[in-house]
């Protein structure tokens, strides 16, 4: 796994914090990569024993990484900007 969304000062809330800051919304958990509407990119918040991390899933591989059924750890499923997650997330560059 790769691309993480940075929320400095933040280790935990990161969710509530991609909505407020960023439009991000919450929704049910995917089952598809492709689930994303057009132009929206998938955030996975999740839950660590010390902090939260926000996985952005780039590709179909990324996606399915945050998705293992081995991961038993709490996730929070967000959509935002494509372009956005992109760049806070530094993936791309």
């Amino acid at each position: 796994m790769g691309f993480y969304i940075k929320t400095p000062g933040h280790t935990s809330g990161k969710a509530d914090l991609l909505v407020a800051d960023h439009g991000a919304t919450i929704i049910e958990t995917p089952t598809n990569f492709d689930e994303a509407p057009e132009g929206k990119g998938l955030v996975c918040v999740v839950v660590n024993p010390l902090f939260e991390a926000a996985g952005y899933c780039f590709d179909e591989r990324e996606f399915e990484a945050f998705t293992a059924t081995s991961d038993d750890r709490p996730k929070t499923w967000l959509t935002m900007d494509k372009a956005l997650a992109g760049s806070l997330s530094g993936y791309g560059k």
